[in-house]
């Protein structure tokens, strides 16, 4: 069964359309649209919140995958570090280390509210930290990358039909 979404997210401050599909594949012939103007230059909660949704929708009742994530990206100087527990608890905790205001038109007290609304919306527990690095471009980017690699690694299929629980329920 294909893993995708489809969703539509209209407030008096933003029209958000977003469409996902868990399995496929990065390459070069993969096609995305991405037109974000939400006044905030990068990305904005609501944008989260909407990718959050699609997420959960698109994964559909969890059974059959690893559940857990964890992913390393560099980005120069910075290293930061993403762990995902696909489990319908959402809690966010971060740890950025960001010290200018702005990267961009984007205020830096957005990067860890973006995370949360992600956390929050997909239900699933999040810890994002960069571990280190200089520039507050390269850590934020770096986070994001590996959360990334933290949420390819928890949806991968495991062939078992079976809750990633031993509960039976997430």
């Amino acid at each position: 069964m294909a893993r995708q979404a489809s969703i539509t997210r209209k407030t008096s401050e933003t029209e958000i359309e977003v469409f996902i599909d868990l399995d496929c594949a990065p390459g070069p012939n993969v096609k995305q649209r991405i037109d974000v103007s939400t006044g905030i230059g990068f990305l904005d909660h609501d944008s989260a919140i909407a990718l959050g949704t699609a997420f959960k929708q698109a994964l559909g009742e969890v059974r059959g995958i690893r559940r857990y994530g964890t992913g390393f990206a560099p980005l120069d100087e910075a290293l930061s570090r993403a762990v995902i527990d696909i489990c319908s608890r959402p809690y966010c905790v971060t740890d950025l280390g960001l010290k200018r205001e702005k990267i961009g038109d984007l205020s830096t007290e957005m990067i860890p509210h973006i995370f949360y609304s992600f956390a929050i919306a997909s239900g699933v527990t999040l810890h994002v930290d960069v571990l280190r690095g200089e520039n507050d471009h390269h850590r934020s980017e770096s986070a994001f990358k590996a959360l990334a690699l933290a949420i390819r690694q928890a949806i991968e299929r495991t062939g078992s039909a079976e809750v990633p629980s031993t509960k039976g329920v997430l």
